[in-house]
């Protein structure tokens, strides 16, 4: 598969079926989609705390002297600010600014922990390794600490506290500690994949099933991918892989909190700062209302008076607004909220994101 093989273990999939878990395969991983309720466990997320096996990410570690001014040349937001505890929220881009992958970065005093999805881990960090000539870095894919169980809802931070038996949780996006669980170290990071009030915790794999107990004896309810992707399209957060790739800019989908604009160079800056003198970008994600039931394919076109003016990333029935929805790159002259435009031979209507009205 890749670097680190996100396919858990036998034995840990065999505890995880025992507490309900249901498989489904999620962009080549095999992660729980439900534990029996994906309703219930996305209200949980809403209105609660809900505990998601967090298989779906990764953690490459940075190390080396160069680390820093390394990273700072490759990525779009700007490390040199990073102090121990605290994090970064960046992207990896190419030559002409399209987005490889976005990524949270957490620092130690040695090292930097590069927090990125699974299915882009690899892809990552080969492209950085193409760029190593003499700089004193060592990017190294880590087996033996991992995201082990994201908490999200407004609990979170109550579950995580509970959970760990500590008393302190970082409240500073990606600021991070780490606490002592049964014996393990367990990292805790002020995270949220709908960036609301969320909790990552990592550690060995081995401590997975024993966490992931304690947050739910803690009030949390387990949940899997299919209340976890409905959340985060509903807040209109884009995934790598999913509504960026090599083909969109990072300000065509809305991630532009990644790019700093101060910095000196990186990969990829000349094409953003052209961009952003020009004033605007061509097309962005946007939100579809979606009628009828069927969800669109991804890549879906999207037209107006039979033109193809974008394209579905992501879509997914909503409980919130009792409808299916989708995300969509679409052209600047169609993306007001309320234009009337066709997906699949149905009308839709391009709605503003996030779907769930979030005070900014």
């Amino acid at each position: 598969m890749t670097d680190i093989d996100r396919s858990l273990s036998d034995e840990v999939a065999a505890e995880l079926t025992a507490r309900g878990a249901v498989w489904a395969p999620f962009e080549g991983l095999s992660l729980p989609a439900h534990f029996g309720d994906a309703a219930r466990e996305w209200r949980a997320a809403r209105e609660g705390a809900a505990a998601f096996v967090a298989g779906y990410r990764q953690l490459v570690a940075a190390s080396g002297d160069d680390r820093i001014a390394f990273l700072q040349g490759m990525l779009s937001n700007d490390v040199k600010r990073l102090a121990p505890g605290h994090g970064l929220y960046a992207a990896q881009l190419d030559q002409t600014g399209k987005v490889m992958t976005d990524m949270r970065l957490y620092a130690e005093p040695a090292r930097v922990l590069i927090d990125v999805v699974a299915w882009r881990g690899a892809a990552m960090r080969q492209r950085l390794e193409k760029f190593l000539v003499a700089d004193d870095v060592e990017l190294t894919p880590l087996g033996d600490e991992a995201p082990l169980v994201q908490l999200e809802g407004p609990l979170a931070t109550a579950v995580a506290r509970e959970a760990l038996g500590i008393d302190v949780v970082p409240s500073t996006p990606l600021d991070h500690l780490t606490a002592s669980f049964n014996g393990a170290s367990i990292r805790v990071v002020a995270a949220s994949e709908v960036e609301r009030g969320g909790v990552l915790l990592c550690g060995t794999p081995a401590s997975l099933v024993p966490v992931l107990d304690a947050c739910r004896d803690a009030g949390a309810s387990l949940a899997g991918m299919r209340a976890l992707d409905t959340l985060r399209i509903e807040a209109g957060i884009a995934w790598p892989g999913i509504d960026m790739d090599e083909t969109t800019l990072i300000m065509e989908t809305g991630r532009e909190a990644a790019v700093s604009f101060t910095k000196g160079c990186y990969l990829g800056q000349e094409v953003l700062e052209r961009v952003a003198a020009r004033g605007h970008v061509n097309r962005r994600l946007s939100g579809l209302l979606l009628t009828g039931a069927a969800l669109p394919p991804r890549r879906a076109p999207v037209l107006a008076d039979g033109r193809e003016v974008g394209y579905v990333t992501s879509a997914a029935h909503s409980p919130l607004l009792e409808r299916p929805i989708a995300l969509a790159i679409i052209h600047r002259k169609h993306w007001d909220a309320g234009e009337h435009v066709q997906v699949g031979g149905v009308e839709a209507t391009v709605a503003a994101l996030p779907f769930d009205h979030r005070p900014d």
